[in-house]
């Protein structure tokens, strides 16, 4: 987490979250918005690891539930930084486009400016997709091997991490569609497509055992 200014949003309380999303303000947004449900998703995974490691009768397992609730707390703060970062992303094109226009230079230094801006905004949703997307392997191992009162808990944060993955990859397809580098652009979509169509397995798997152990 970085100062103040650049991670304004997860300082906020959820009310004041909520209101400043629904202000005519651009940003936060869809990107946003995804990063921070994907903190919700990994934290219920989290809960219910430290939920199974005091189960009575589980003492034995207790370091196999603290290790996957380390890293989904770890994947939580990864994820909540990401949500003040996807605005800060959107923040450097709008910059970019704020940028002069006079003379044949300074739109050259504009145009690069941008393009670099885009690739930017970019690689932070994909970020987002990834850490994600890591999360449902939590949730998946708790869905699994977790303690079975809290499965229900589990479903519901594959649920957040498959948003929160589906809702980053939008934004990585608004963002490539106005980047001049056809390289970078058709290898970013291939990455965040196949990252896509993984989550959507894994949600799928970990949603079948949820129902199964419910019924």
């Amino acid at each position: 987490m970085r100062d103040d200014k650049q991670n304004k949003l997860v300082k906020m309380t959820l009310g004041a979250f909520a209101d400043e999303t629904a202000s005519e303000s651009p940003a936060p947004g869809g990107g946003s918005i995804a990063a921070y449900v994907g903190a919700l998703g990994a934290s219920l995974g989290t809960m219910v690891a430290n939920l199974s490691s005091q189960k009575k009768g589980w003492e034995e397992r207790w370091k196999e539930f603290s290790d996957w609730a380390e890293l989904g707390q770890k994947l939580k703060q990864e994820l909540l930084a990401l949500a003040d970062e996807d605005t800060n992303a959107f923040n450097k094109i709008m910059a970019g486009f704020a940028l002069p226009k006079n003379t044949d230079e300074e739109k050259k230094l504009r145009t690069a400016a941008i393009q670099d801006a885009t690739k930017y905004a970019i690689e932070v949703p994909l970020k987002v997709m990834k850490t994600a997307h890591e999360s449902l392997h939590v949730i998946k191992a708790m869905a699994d091997n977790g303690n079975p009162n809290s499965v229900s808990d589990a479903g519901v944060g594959a649920l957040c991490a498959r948003t929160a993955v589906h809702g980053a990859y939008l934004n990585v397809q608004i963002n490539t569609a106005g980047l001049k580098d056809e390289l970078f652009k058709t290898s970013k979509l291939a990455e965040a497509k196949k990252i896509l169509d993984d989550s959507m397995a894994l949600e799928k798997e970990i949603l079948e055992t949820v129902t199964s152990k419910i019924k």
